[in-house]
This record gives structure tokens, C-alpha cells and sequence, in this order.
């Protein structure tokens, strides 16, 4: 089944694409990371986004899709996947069509902006692996050490307030025009905001069985 998950910054969607990886058995495709493998692998597209990246600019869609095809052509997406952050808008969206990219479809975790805010100035990453933690919700075995790797958690520029409010407003402005664009193809199921991950994950299931 290939999926995208839809959502507003700090909707729950990396937490709910590695839930659904594990049950489906497919794996989770998130731009942040395709973006920093690719850098560190040094391929064509990676050193064009790294250019991009150190000069503090937007990486443009021709190369987010680019590696984005890289990463669909490996073995582990044969059965499906899901993918987190991308399409970001609707010019995205028109490549993936215009690749051929087949999307089953489309989950977006539907969260209000005060509830988003809250809950990413708690959000903790390892610096060392990536891996994300919350404060409330999902803490880490012992505090400020990851339980995967033992790396340092941090709280990132991007989940504190005043950069949030900023991604919020760059989402309504430029990713939720999405919604409707899937919804008139009949890929939309909206997951209603629930309280806890497993409410959420439960919603999630129901939709991908309807």
C-alpha cells in the first residue's frame, strides 16, 4: 500500500508512520531523512540540495522529488510505503503524478494549532540518530539520553514556539491546499484529532481498511 501521510508540523505523523511501517511492513519515507542521506551519501541530487541547504534556501522541488525517485527504487518499497513531509504542495504532488508514483491514499492527521504548539516545545531528537522523544508523551528511558543509541536529546530549532507558529503558518499557506486536492481524487481519509498515540493509530487503521 503506498501512503502519505498529511498533517500540520507536530500533528504525530512520524509517530504514526513508524507504527504503521510496523504493521504493514513497509517502510517510512520522511524528507528530512532522504534528504540528509542523500547529502551524506554525496549522490547527484544530494550535493544539488546540500547547495541549496548552506545557503539557508529552500531545496526546490525538482531536487525533492529527484531524490525522492532514488529512494522509491530501492528493494524495501516494492510492497508499499509511506511518505512524511512530501508532497509539501501541490506542484510536489503534480510531479509524484507526473512520475507515475501510484498513491492508494492519503491520511491527514487533522490537530489544532494551540495543541501543536504544546505539544513540539516538548519534542526531543537524538542528535546522534535522529530518533524523537517527547517530554510528556514519549520519554526516554533516561532523561536527555536516547534509548537507541545513547546519543544526546535535544530540543530542536524547529519545535521551539516562535518557529513553530512560522511553520504553522507556512503549512496552512502551502501544504493544506493538499487536502483538498486528494479529497477530490478519493484518496482523503481525515483521522480525527484523539487524545493518545494509540487512539490516533486505531483511527488510522480503521482508515486504511475502509
Amino acid at each position: 500500500m503506498n501512503l502519505i501521510l498529511l498533517g500540520a508540523p507536530g500533528a504525530g505523523k512520524g509517530t504514526q508512520a513508524e507504527i504503521i511501517c510496523a504493521k504493514l511492513n513497509i517502510p517510512s519515507i520522511s524528507t528530512g531523512n532522504i534528504l540528509r542521506a542523500a547529502v551524506k551519501k554525496g549522490t547527484e541530487m544530494g550535493l544539488k540540495a546540500k547547495s541549496f541547504m548552506d545557503a539557508g534556501a529552500l531545496v526546490p522541488d525538482e531536487v525533492i522529488i529527484g531524490i525522492l525517485k532514488e529512494r522509491l527504487a530501492q528493494d524495501d518499497c516494492a510492497n508499499g510505503f509511506i511518505l512524511d513531509g512530501v508532497p509539501r504542495t501541490i506542484a510536489q504532488a503534480e510531479a509524484i503524478e507526473t512520475m507515475g508514483i501510484r498513491i492508494d491514499k492519503v491520511l491527514e492527521l487533522s490537530v489544532a494549532d494551540d495543541v501543536i504548539v504544546e505539544r513540539m516545545s516538548g519534542r526531543r531528537v537524538c542528535e546522534k540518530c535522529g530518533a524523537s522523544y517527547h517530554i510528556i508523551n514519549k520519554k526516554s528511558k533516561v532523561e536527555g539520553v536516547c534509548d537507541l543509541c545513547g546519543g544526546k536529546t535535544v530540543i530542536r530549532k524547529d519545535d521551539q514556539p516562535a518557529t513553530v507558529l512560522d511553520r504553522l503558518k507556512a503549512y496552512h499557506e502551502q501544504t493544506e491546499p493538499l487536502v483538498a486536492f486528494y479529497r477530490e481524487r478519493g484518496k482523503l481519509a481525515v483521522i480525527p484529532f484523539c487524545p493518545s498515540i494509540e487512539e490516533t493509530t486505531a483511527e488510522v487503521m480503521k482508515a486504511l481498511e475502509a
